[in-house]
């Protein structure tokens, strides 16, 4: 499965995030891993969840993004969800290449046992091709 959470700047994505994390908690049988760009959500949630700080691996485009969770998941067989924070700062704003890359993890949460893979993406819905609103939060 996965989950768009899309929205302007300051319209509290992050947070919506940061609740789902913490919901999961509750519930997930498996490993919860949250990927973002900089530290900032460190005292935001709990040490239960893997925090990953992507330019410590200097990934940057969809493809290596793609590589680094691929990775991951081969690293870790009980990974059961993936939250993903600011998505077009780590692979850019080509909203074409964003596409192909939400199809992409998509296929693969569905080969993973319905892996739960959760974006935060900052823009208008609007401005992101009709195919992807199916994943919409």
């Amino acid at each position: 499965m996965l989950n768009l959470i899309v929205g302007n700047k300051g319209s509290g994505k992050t947070k919506r995030m940061i609740d789902m994390i913490n919901e999961s908690l509750k519930i997930s049988k498996g490993d919860i891993v949250c990927i973002e760009k900089g530290m900032k959500l460190t005292y935001d949630i709990s040490h239960k969840v893997r925090l990953v700080e992507v330019e410590s691996y200097d990934v940057s485009g969809y493809d290596a993004f793609y590589g680094f969770v691929t990775g991951m998941l081969a690293g870790n067989y009980d990974i059961s969800e993936i939250y993903i924070d600011g998505i077009f700062k780590i692979g850019g704003r080509d909203y074409d290449k964003f596409t192909e890359f939400v199809a992409k993890l998509d296929a693969l949460s569905a080969a993973h046992n319905d892996l739960k893979i959760v974006m935060t993406v900052s823009c208008d819905e609007s401005e992101l091709s009709p195919e992807l609103k199916k994943y919409f939060v």
